[in-house]
């Protein structure tokens, strides 16, 4: 069965991952890359280092955001939204995204850049010493698919 996700599932499926995609388009090229994130309900938060979509979401702010949850082909869920890029300057603001993505439950088995401190997964007291960009983007419209299979009957041979 191929439906629509509404909207508790959609919330629900952003707020349970931590890996997704920005699209980004800037002078005639589309760059879609994977980045971890934070979710707080309106805004996801990212921390990045300078790069190819910084300098494309600077020259236009307009993005579009992917998540997934795929067990196999016939077994997923995907929501896309589209929303607006703003780099957090101010230390309050980015420290708050900070924390955020400091306090999300992340895997196990994890990745460097997930890790926002070199003690990971304790924090530095000063956030201030994390290096590279914080920025959000502000989710505006938001629309989700799913696929689910229905369980093949069991049967028995004697």
């Amino acid at each position: 069965m191929i439906g629509k996700l509404n909207i508790a599932q959609i919330e629900s499926l952003l707020n349970e991952k931590v890996l997704g995609h920005i699209g980004c388009y800037a002078g005639d090229q589309i760059y879609v890359v994977p980045v971890s994130y934070a979710y707080d309900g309106k805004y996801v938060f990212v921390h990045s280092l300078e790069g190819k979509k910084i300098e494309m979401m600077r020259r236009n702010p307009s993005v579009c955001f992917q998540v997934d949850d795929t067990h196999n082909m016939a077994n997923w869920r995907s929501v896309i939204a589209w929303g607006h890029f703003e780099e957090l300057s101010d230390m309050t603001e980015r420290n708050e995204a900070l924390k955020k993505l400091i306090d999300r439950h992340l895997p196990l088995v994890s990745s460097e850049t997930t890790h926002l401190g070199g003690i990971w997964p304790f924090p530095p007291e000063d956030l201030s010493v994390i290096k590279g960009i914080v920025f959000r983007i502000e989710l505006k419209e938001k629309t989700g698919r799913f696929e689910k299979s229905e369980p093949a009957p069991l049967t028995f041979t004697v």
